[in-house]
């Protein structure tokens, strides 16, 4: 069984309609698939789907009202089944230690050859810890500043999880992020090869096999929502910082190109590669299934000997390509239509407008980012 959390630093990048369109895309491939919804508190994953609520879910599992079969739900695509959240439970925050073993337990033993995790936004401990069930998990953004953002700190906060599960209580090292986690500007700005090194000088066992986890620690990155190949650039800061502030690098898996035929299918109530398989938006979501499918299913032990930079830089290479090559793609879609007169002066003019409106949105955005930065150098946080 190949596990792929998919999650996103932040809710409205399409995190749940990149896990249904990318189960039913391997489920193609003559491939068992199960999709779990683990957004618990905010479960929508039925929509993308195109299924109705069920009344059967991980809530009333947990609960003790439902057998673990009771909610593994066949859908309308073969190949792939489906286990429905809770919109009633407050989220992974609440659930106790031995609720989320019983459930990864009951999910671990499930016959499947891809289990697709779409798990909630944000950064509670639970979300953490299922997106680290394994060394290549995928995280969805936009090419937005605080999308990419975002996403950062998702990252970020998955280090220090890996790094306080590292150090057992009681050990040096654990005393050591004890002392430092009352001083909150240091931990702030704290750099994670630095903190390693620290780590090692006072607690060298730990600290040696949580460098070696780290090392082995390889999450993937889609982009989504990209409009033209600059978007495609964007992703490159986010890698950069990784490598630089946390000592982790990714794999680009692919860029989705933005696509309204999306909206058309979500109000159809048919995942987008099912409304429309040759549009642009079905192919990005085809390509990253792709990679997935010839990816080799890696765990923390056994990765040791990959040259993962390497390989790391031809996955942001081919993104790249791969959204210029959308780009042209809808460059010549257009111009066809316009060429046939498909497309009218108001359809045009709806375009134009629509790209205002979001000029507009970037502009108040990056306004009230300068502020924020204004405001924090102010205060000192920032040097």
């Amino acid at each position: 069984m190949q596990i792929i959390p998919v999650a996103s630093g932040k809710g409205g990048v399409g995190k749940s309609l990149f896990s249904a369109n990318l189960a039913i895309a391997l489920a193609q491939s003559d491939k068992k698939v199960v999709v779990v919804d683990l957004d618990l508190g905010a479960s929508n994953l039925h929509l993308a789907l195109g299924m109705q609520r069920n009344k059967h879910g991980i809530g009333t599992f947990l609960a003790g009202s439902s057998s673990f079969d009771d909610i593994v739900l066949e859908t309308p695509y073969d190949g792939v089944r489906f286990i429905a959240g809770d919109s009633e439970m407050p989220g992974f925050a609440a659930l106790k230690v031995y609720e989320k073993k019983k459930l990864v337990s009951n999910l671990l033993a499930l016959d499947t050859d891809y289990l697709v995790l779409d798990l909630g936004a944000g950064t509670s401990l639970g979300i953490l810890d299922f997106f680290l069930l394994s060394p290549q998990g995928v995280l969805i953004t936009a090419p937005t500043v605080t999308a990419i953002l975002d996403a950062y700190l998702f990252l970020k906060n998955i280090v220090f999880r890996m790094i306080s599960q590292a150090f057992p209580k009681k050990s040096h090292g654990s005393a050591y992020l004890a002392a430092l986690q009352t001083d909150v500007q240091s931990m702030q700005r704290l750099y994670i090869p630095t903190l390693l090194e620290e780590l090692k000088k006072c607690d060298l066992k730990h600290a040696t096999k949580l460098e070696a986890k780290l090392e082995h620690f390889k999450p993937r990155v889609v982009l989504n929502m990209v409009e033209n190949p600059a978007d495609a650039d964007k992703v490159f800061k986010l890698r950069n910082s990784c490598k630089q502030y946390l000592n982790i690098d990714l794999e680009h898996l692919g860029v989705i190109s933005k696509d309204s035929v999306q909206d058309i299918a979500l109000a159809s109530r048919l995942p987008v590669i099912v409304y429309k398989p040759d549009a642009i938006i079905s192919q990005g979501i085809y390509r990253i299934c792709e990679k997935i499918l010839t990816s080799e299913d890696l765990h923390f032990e056994d990765m040791s000997g990959v040259d993962f930079e390497e390989y790391s830089d031809d996955s942001f290479n081919l993104a790249n390509e791969e959204a210029e090559t959308d780009y042209r793609s809808r460059i010549s879609y257009l111009e066809d239509l316009i060429g046939s007169k498909t497309l009218s002066v108001q359809d045009l003019y709806e375009v134009v407008r629509s790209q205002h409106f979001e000029i507009t949105s970037l502009k108040r955005e990056n306004q009230l980012l300068k502020t924020k930065l204004k405001q924090a150098i102010e205060q000192g946080f920032i040097s």
